[in-house]
């Protein structure tokens, strides 16, 4: 792989434009509610304005023209690229262009992001869900007396099982890939299949040979290990020559695991006074040391883990779409990024996933991405319960209040009051009328049903627009650069 500066001077780049931001693209159907190429939103405004055009949906946008059919338009196929994330997936869509100097007759492919998403899993949520629901029933079968012989040698996994926190991160990605590929037309996916070599992350160096079999821990024990590691001195007050003691760094209590990475050594007072705090919160008015100290211990593996069980499903699940599905390394995406001067964000990696080689570049990046943060659907249960396990209290038995439920996208207009204006989000809603909107400044409570009117049904997920991380060495806008849309 050449040089980042060696690369950049290649003479099919150098006449490329400088990628810069724009405006989102809007989706849009032909008559029959299949996917035409996206247009700009001031053609999609104009189309509206003459009535050629109705809102199809509200998030992402999109809209159906009333006159044209799929069969008299022409459709040049747009890809799906995907960066998948232990905690957030970044997807965008593209396109390409050619281009022909006119000076030395060189041919230039040129990618456009017309849409970019940002998914936020809830894999943590899932998790910690789980593990309540094991330590109720735990306490359960504890509390009961009498004999049940067990059935743990019973149970069975299907081949390929994956756990539920994980099994979510394939399914809500899959989710929106085949949501977009309704909305534009699809053509090919190209996703980036990343593997971590844990064994290597743990050792901060490069490992061969033999070394793979040692570990880390080879001709020490725990306690010797981490005297060497920590200079033998506590950690907090630096005191040396005293007892020393191995401190869990992230609190047991709070979830933290026995690992070396999470072992350090502390005195007995620190270790005492500490308990069960968190580092920021022991060490409060001395936030160096806990730079120092998170610098020094190493980084716990648990996202790195999550990514190699689950780059193979998704590739495997991402072929259910139909399409040609290409995967490609990480170390590709980000010389692809470096290579057309993008900044780090899981949206720009997702425009880098591919082929960039010296007669193609990327001129265009939307300006704002729509971030969909997974939120489920509701549950069935129809009680809380306490933490001991027992129903504490009685949910309603239906979901739907006034015409809508919780979860539904909704714009209220509040005339007059302390509430007055116009608030836009998701709803959670109340059987006495009075509901609550969580906007993207805050939660707006008690407005009237009477002033809600629905944009979009809940689908499991709550919708943000931001704006993409601006490119300091790149002016915005695309100079040159010929955008059509729907005629």
């Amino acid at each position: 792989m050449p040089h980042d500066n060696e690369a950049l001077d290649r003479p099919g780049l150098r006449e490329l434009p400088e990628p810069g931001a724009g405006a989102p693209r809007v989706f849009v159907l032909d008559r029959k509610g299949r996917p035409m190429m996206p247009c700009h939103p001031a053609r999609a405004r104009e189309l509206l304005r003459k009535s050629r055009a109705v809102v199809a949906r509200h998030t992402p946008f999109t809209i159906r023209i009333k006159d044209r059919l799929l069969e008299n338009s022409e459709v040049s196929g747009i890809a799906v690229r995907i960066d998948p994330g232990s905690k957030a997936t970044g997807i965008a869509l593209t396109d390409d262009i050619t281009r022909v100097s006119a000076s030395t007759g060189e041919v230039a492919v040129l990618r456009r992001g017309l849409y970019a998403v940002e998914l936020m899993h809830r894999g943590s949520a899932i998790r910690k869900s789980m593990e309540q629901r094991a330590s109720h029933r735990r306490r359960r079968r504890v509390a009961n007396t009498r004999y049940r012989a067990p059935r743990f040698d019973n149970r069975c996994r299907s081949e390929g099982w994956l756990p539920p926190s994980l099994q979510h991160r394939v399914d809500t990605t899959w989710s929106q890939v085949e949501r977009l590929a309704r909305l534009a037309p699809v053509t090919e996916v190209h996703v980036e299949r990343v593997a971590f070599d844990t064994q290597a992350i743990s050792a901060g160096r490069e490992l061969a040979g033999v070394e793979y079999q040692r570990g880390t821990l080879a001709g020490y024990e725990v306690r010797h290990y981490l005297l060497e590691k920590w200079g033998r001195r506590c950690v907090y007050c630096g005191k040396s020559g005293v007892p020393l003691q191995i401190e869990h760094i992230h609190p047991k209590a709070s979830g933290g695991s026995d690992r070396v990475s999470n072992l350090t050594l502390s005195c007995a007072p620190c270790n005492q006074t500490k308990g069960s705090r968190s580092v920021e919160d022991f060490l409060k008015g001395r936030p160096a040391v806990v730079i120092q100290l998170k610098r020094q211990a190493k980084a716990p593996l648990r996202d790195a883990a999550a990514m190699n069980a689950t780059r193979y499903r998704l590739s495997e699940r991402l072929h259910d779409l139909g399409r040609p599905v290409s995967c490609w390394s990480g170390g590709r995406t980000k010389y692809n990024r470096v290579l057309c001067g993008l900044t780090k964000s899981h949206t720009l990696d997702a425009l880098a996933v591919g082929e960039v080689g010296p007669d193609c570049g990327i001129v265009r990046y939307p300006s704002g991405v729509l971030v969909a943060a997974a939120t489920g659907r509701g549950g069935y249960a129809r009680t809380r319960s306490g933490k001991h396990g027992f129903p504490r209290l009685a949910l309603p038995r239906t979901k739907s209040h006034h015409g809508f439920q919780t979860g539904d996208l909704v714009r209220a207009t509040v005339p007059v009051g302390a509430k007055a204006g116009t608030h836009t989000g998701r709803v959670a809603v109340r059987a006495s009328g009075r509901f609550n909107i969580r906007t993207q400044h805050g939660i707006v409570q008690g407005i009237g049903h009477q002033y809600v009117r629905l944009l979009q049904r809940a689908d499991g997920y709550g919708y943000v627009i931001r704006a993409e991380e601006q490119n300091a060495q790149f002016p915005a806008g695309v100079a040159g650069i010929h955008e059509g849309g729907a005629r």
